[in-house]
Parts: structure tokens; sequence; C-alpha cells
């Protein structure tokens, strides 16, 4: 193995979820939301509302959004940004998809923890 497919940690198998659903990972700074798209895109974002702290993993999946289950901020999967007149936004992180697993960088993970 490389140094860089050393950085990446598998997280599960994207059949273990749903369509529109999510998974958390524990992560040594926090709580990381895997979502999986109607296309079988996934997406890892912070699993915390910027607003209020909700839950983003119990939120409803549509498009490339999540609604925060809480106060009905709508967050982009893609960039983590809050949408419409909300402001602020939650870290992103990257996946690849290989034969089926997901597999999660620990690099921004590492970079994050020795801030």
């Amino acid at each position: 193995m490389t140094q860089m497919e050393d950085s990446w940690i598998d997280v599960g198998a994207l059949a273990e979820i749903a369509v529109r659903g999510a998974r958390v990972v524990k992560t040594p700074i926090g709580c990381v939301a895997i979502f999986r798209g109607e296309q079988d895109e996934i997406f890892a974002i912070e699993d915390s509302c910027p607003h209020n702290g909700g839950p983003l993993s119990q939120g409803i999946v549509h498009g490339n959004a999540v609604t925060c289950p809480l106060h009905n901020w709508v967050i982009s999967l893609e960039t983590g940004a809050a949408q419409g007149a909300d402001e602020g936004s939650v870290k992103t992180f990257s996946l690849k998809l290989i034969d089926g697993r997901i597999l999660l960088d620990l690099t921004v993970l590492a970079a994050a923890r020795a801030a």
C-alpha cells in the first residue's frame, strides 16, 4: 500500500445504507454522516447542523441536499453550505467507492484533529 492508500478507511458497504439514507461514523473529531443519494452518489459531511447542532444524519435527503430535522435548514451534501437565506456550513469529507465498499479519507480528519 502507498501512503495515499493508507489514509482511507473502510466504513461499510453501500448496500447497508438505504437510498436517500445515512450512516454515522464516529471519529476523533466528531461524528461524520455518510449519505447515499438516489443514484448511489455518496457524500460525507459533519453530522451537526451549523444552525443549532441538529443531527443531519436524521434529516431528509433530497437531491444533493439534506434538510435538518430540527429547524429545516437545507445543507448541500456537495459543499456543506447552508442553502437559501441561511448562512453557515459544515465540513465535507472525501469518499470513494471500491467494490461496493465506502472508503473515508482520514487525511482531513487527521488535519482537523491536529489543528
